[in-house]
């Protein structure tokens, strides 16, 4: 009867045993990866397929892996006391938003008040460049929308007039005298652009605009000197917005043929790359997807004329700005479409033609060259003479401000135009923000909205058509990374109150690298003195117990590994202390045991009665120490946060691995033949 009652018992102590050595070799290998990673790349080496490996890393805090320290003043004068509070929190909130940007792990933002003053702390630990973190903390971006000043345009008085035409009249014969001159002397051009030119820069360039193909703000010197040929001279002064100019072409090179097309897109699931540039395949729905699009670009290809295609476009295009321009896009050269293939295909399509099939990084195409031209570009030289303007009379500012600001920014993200993929800035407004640019958009269609950021006009695009959603674009980036950089400090946000730095410490990496090292000695110094005097005092039941404390390192520094926790010179403090907690409970259930087996009891049941009657006491002590924990934690420091917060994680584990784990491996070893040597399990000597 009994050993058909506890054979089963045996085989499931020895099944719960084995477990809890897997669960150790695990979590060991996940805690410290460097054999098992070595074997990975044994195994890769010798017969070309590895098992992976494991790169998760400890979250470091600034005193162990290097890091800055900054202390902030909150300017909260204007700030009303009942407000303050609210006020440091959105400090805050904005801070951490934009140093989240800088990829710092786990960075520690806090707000103090002492007496009526209000300060904020920031820790970035890992952090590589100080100033640039200081840069963008401190920064405090205006995003604000305005509308033409209708006002500006008021007109002169007949005074002013006649002043005006009068100061023209003058400027304008400047500009002929030093046109007359130039024209004498050509080799002179450059040194009398270094000498006339009033503006500054242009002085010190020798007057010199560069290649104006593309430059935006010199089209007009561009359209005359296009067809020109080197050294020519415009024979005029030039009449421009704010100047008149004396002008010369430089240098003139051929851009090669330029390029005007319409296109219909079908768009499509497309493979991307991941970071390493491996191509990465579509998923079967994306498949499924592409099939059909690529089924319906046939389908039109096949129906597709050059005199319906307009037609078309229109109706199944996917470009959302196709029924108004009709699928068209601006004059381009090589290498001004962002896809690749997109521009290949366009520059081979016959002109008027349809073009067959075209894939780019967007979807399906269908192209028609509508036009195709040679194109030079130019690089002109210029004397200007300042020109008097009617703002000049009549100051006025060209904008005026609009309800609609940063305040009212939802998000800003990276996207890219669909039609040429050149970057740019989608901004989505809250619900306030969306009915603001929407009544904005009704008041100013056929007009100018200005996108001003810190006071400069970012865009200032033309109002089509009246804009509902709340949905706005910043177009002009010059690349993906001056993109995300503008998409990254309006996601941020403005600060609600100005902050000043008033104290910075900065940690090296050598120096947080030693405290990690002393730190680790500490702690296996630590683990080593418990472990002997557990096996000293309790034998064998000590050395089950310093085996469940290896499975409690285990285990804790995979749960530190996994949330992740950030490890501070404090945190290991915490760590190291639960180490004791960790056996102390071991230490009860021991004592308890050699009462029982003084009583006579077999091994078995004494091991039972020793953990049932030591457990009320052990839950008592890890709930008081949970509770000093939380008030810890709940009201200091970071640096004491980061000690609870560790010493949390040790008393949960620990209860584990003192009444699961050790109880456990002794209900394994108490049904062994070591049972016979009952002084090795703390029997008393008869």
């Amino acid at each position: 009867m009994n050993r058909s009652t506890s054979s089963p018992q045996k085989k499931t102590v020895r099944t719960r045993a084995a477990w809890l050595i897997v669960l150790l070799l695990a979590a060991g290998t996940f805690a410290y990866p460097a054999p098992y990673n070595w074997l990975s790349g044994q195994l890769k080496s010798r017969i070309g397929f590895g098992i992976g490996t494991i790169k998760t890393p400890f979250v470091l805090g600034l005193d162990l892996q290097g890091g800055t320290h900054l202390e902030y003043e909150a300017d909260v004068t204007q700030i009303p006391d009942a407000d303050r509070r609210e006020a440091l929190n959105g400090v805050r909130d904005v801070i951490e938003r934009r140093v989240n940007t800088l990829g710092v792990s786990e960075p520690l933002i806090q707000t103090t008040q002492s007496g009526n003053s209000w300060r904020v702390t920031v820790e970035l630990a890992g952090i590589k460049s100080v100033n640039d973190a200081i840069k963008l903390i401190g920064e405090t971006p205006i995003l604000e929308f305005k509308e033409a000043n209708e006002a500006a345009s008021a007109e002169l008085t007949e005074d002013q007039k006649k002043q005006m035409e009068a100061k023209n009249r003058e400027e304008e014969q400047r500009a002929v005298a030093i046109l007359n001159d130039v024209l004498k002397t050509p080799a002179s051009f450059e040194a009398v652009a270094r000498e006339k030119n009033e503006d500054t820069d242009l002085k010190a360039k020798g007057g010199d605009l560069g290649f104006l193909a593309t430059n935006p703000n010199h089209q007009d010197l561009y359209e005359i000197f296009k067809l020109a040929s080197t050294g020519t001279i415009a024979k005029l002064a030039i009449e421009r917005p704010r100047t008149y100019a004396v002008a010369r072409a430089e240098e003139i090179k051929s851009l090669g043929n330029e390029i005007k097309v319409r296109h219909l897109l079908v768009r499509a699931p497309v493979p991307g790359k991941n970071s390493e540039g491996v191509i990465v395949p579509l998923n079967e729905i994306q498949q499924q997807e592409r099939a059909k699009a690529l089924a319906k670009i046939t389908d039109l290809k096949k129906r597709a004329t050059p005199q319906n295609f307009v037609d078309l476009i229109k109706e199944f295009s996917d470009d959302p700005t196709a029924s108004s321009t009709n699928g068209e896009l601006d004059w381009v050269v090589k290498g001004q479409f962002v896809d690749q293939a997109f521009e290949t295909a366009a520059f081979a399509a016959k002109k008027g033609e349809i073009s067959d099939i075209a894939e780019s990084q967007f979807g399906f195409h269908l192209i028609q060259k509508i036009g195709e031209n040679p194109k030079n570009d130019v690089r002109v030289r210029v004397i200007e003479v300042k020109r008097t303007v009617a703002s000049d009379l009549v100051p006025t500012d060209p904008w005026k401000a609009t309800k609609l600001t940063g305040k009212e920014l939802a998000s800003a993200r990276v996207d890219f135009d669909p039609q040429v993929g050149t970057p740019l800035v989608s901004l989505q407004f809250n619900d306030e923000g969306a009915r603001l640019f929407e009544e904005i958009t009704r008041r100013n269609i056929g007009k100018p909205v200005g996108i001003f950021l810190d006071g400069v006009a970012i865009s200032t695009p033309i109002v089509q058509a009246e804009i509902a959603g709340g949905r706005a674009v910043i177009q002009g980036s010059g690349n993906v990374e001056e993109a995300k950089v503008l998409a990254r400090r309006l996601q941020a946000g403005a600060l609600p109150v100005g902050i000043k730095l008033i104290a910075q410490q900065t940690v090296g990496p050598t120096l947080g690298a030693d405290s990690l090292t002393k730190s680790l000695v500490a702690g296996l110094y630590g683990f080593l003195f418990v472990a002997l005097f557990m096996v000293l005092v309790y034998r064998l039941p000590g050395l089950v117990s310093i085996l469940a404390l290896v499975l409690y390192a285990a285990l804790s520094a995979t749960v530190f590994k996994l949330i992740p926790i950030t490890l501070t010179l404090a945190g290991i403090a915490g760590f190291i202390l639960s180490l004791g907690i960790a056996v102390d409970a071991n230490v009860l259930v021991f004592e308890r045991l050699k009462e029982e087996l003084k009583q006579g009891k077999s091994l078995l049941v004494a091991l039972e009665e020793a953990f049932r009657r030591s457990w009320p006491s052990i839950r008592d002590g890890h709930v008081t120490v949970l509770i000093s924990c939380a008030v810890l934690y709940g009201f200091s420091s970071s640096v004491i946060r980061g000690f609870a917060l560790t010493l949390v994680v040790g008393t949960l584990i620990s209860l584990f691995t003192a009444i699961v784990a050790t109880r456990t491996f002794l209900r394994f070893l108490a049904q062994t033949k070591l049972q016979q040597y009952g002084g090795i399990f703390l029997r008393p000597k008869r």
